[in-house]
């Protein structure tokens, strides 16, 4: 069994993991200023919820966007399990099937890195993962399993959040597909404007990086998959068929892999 901890700017999700199986999992808002200690109170009475058997926990894995809680969870993972967990890193990058550019090895998300190499792992294909996320994150992986690039836009909540905070007579609305582009009220017009706008950015930009795959790599384009995770790929997903799969657990399966290559378990 694995304990998984995947920090994102926005949630945080704790998850139980066997045999690529996510038994459990938990998701919690992210707040920096929080420690160790406060976030094993939140989590504690949770995992007794569930009945948990913390003494067959073999690994534990963290991956972080957020540095200043990466001490916070080592602490959680030694409260939980005696031991500190690992964390997903440069250090541990050249022990992956899946290789980064050398001018990204300190840049890129470790998220971003475990949904890479869980779609390469999975599908042994040239592959763009979508990450739906307080940002919105495309990731492309050639036919070898090297990283060929990334490309980030704000996420979907996050150009909602810009809209409503800098103007005067917008209001926050909820994300919901609208009956079309023409909106007959500000409701519908903000939602036409973002859920349907972020549909063709989605689609335009996988077109675009499917043809630079195969421009700069070769990579056969009607091979390449593409992946959509993350939070809210819920909203574009019914209105899409661009993508091949839609995975809420990918990046934590990604951790997983990441965590059992780093102990030479595969």
């Amino acid at each position: 069994m694995i304990l998984v901890f995947d920090i994102g700017n926005t949630n945080i999700k704790t998850a139980l993991v066997e045999n690529e199986k996510v038994l459990h999992q938990w998701r919690i808002s992210t707040d920096a200023k929080r420690t160790g200690d406060e976030y094993f109170s939140i989590l504690k009475p949770l995992f007794k919820e569930a009945g948990i058997d913390f003494s067959a926990i073999e690994h534990t894995v963290l991956s972080s966007v957020v540095p200043p809680l990466i001490g916070a969870f080592v602490l959680v993972s030694q409260h939980f399990t005696g031991k500190k967990p690992l964390v997903i890193g440069p250090d541990m990058y050249g022990t992956l099937p899946v290789s980064v550019p050398q001018s990204a090895v300190h840049e890129i998300g470790t998220d971003l890195l475990c949904d890479a190499l869980e779609a390469w792992c999975r599908y042994k294909k040239p592959a763009i993962t979508v990450d739906f996320g307080t940002a919105l994150s495309f990731t492309a992986v050639d036919q070898n399993g090297n990283i060929a690039g990334i490309a980030i836009t704000p996420g979907l909540g996050t150009a909602l959040k810009s809209l409503f905070s800098n103007t005067a007579q917008l209001p926050s609305v909820p994300l919901e597909v609208p009956p079309s582009t023409l909106g007959k009220n500000t409701i519908w017009s903000i939602q036409a404007g973002i859920v349907l706008g972020y549909k063709g950015l989605v689609e335009s930009m996988i077109a675009q990086m499917k043809d630079d795959l195969h421009k700069e790599t070769g990579a056969d384009t009607e091979s390449i998959k593409v992946i959509a995770t993350g939070g809210l790929n819920s909203m574009v997903q019914p209105i899409t068929k661009i993508f091949d799969c839609v995975d809420k657990d990918l990046t934590i399966l990604g951790m997983v892999k990441a965590c059992l290559y780093a102990a030479h378990k595969i």
